[in-house]
């Protein structure tokens, strides 16, 4: 059995829960998550425990098990808590600013990027620490906003500039070195 399929999931009071077939709905204080769940799995909504049960033990079920169970908990923590992702941008005369519910992004082209914010995701910036925030429900489509401003400008290996998550790691290169011949 799966670890953490086997982990039932708590939903906490102000979050309502629906099952429609495969379709699951889960409304709460931050707004309303819909996800249709893949037909094998058999997700039990119990009082304010949720448990997601497989039918075999074949190969596909066992993978899907603990997915499944994930993305139900995700939905949960997302529609009361929220997910975030937090982006530095680094390099000199990188900025970034915000315009109404888009960003303005100066990342060393010839013009500056302007990101609109998609549906339920709201940016939070700190234009003195060239920090974004990305904030919203859906834990997937924050993952996938900050993937893409990411990729507007990668970090690079030699100096380090370009935008990066918070705890991201760049390995450094040494540059060129002239040698006396």
């Amino acid at each position: 059995m799966s670890r953490v399929g086997r982990k039932p999931i708590s939903v906490p009071a102000g979050v309502d829960c629906k099952l429609d077939g495969v379709e699951l709905k889960v409304k709460g204080p931050k707004g309303q998550l819909e996800r249709k769940l893949h037909p094998n799995m058999q997700v039990v909504i119990e009082g304010n425990l949720i448990t997601v049960t497989r039918p075999t033990d074949g190969r596909i079920d066992r993978s899907l098990h603990g997915l499944t169970r994930t993305l139900v908990s995700n939905m949960v923590i997302g529609v009361t808590e929220g997910f975030s992702k937090t982006l530095n941008i680094v390099g000199v005369g990188y900025k970034v600013d915000l315009k109404g519910k888009a960003l303005n992004l100066s990342l060393g082209y010839s013009h500056t990027i302007d990101y609109p914010a998609p549906e339920g995701i709201e940016f939070d910036v700190d234009s003195k620490k060239n920090i974004i925030i990305v904030k919203g429900k859906d834990k997937e489509v924050v993952g996938q906003v900050a993937a893409e401003i990411r990729k507007l400008r990668p970090p690079e290996p030699y100096k380090g500039k370009g935008v990066m998550y918070e705890n991201e790691k760049i390995r450094r290169k040494a540059g060129k070195t002239a040698t006396k011949g």
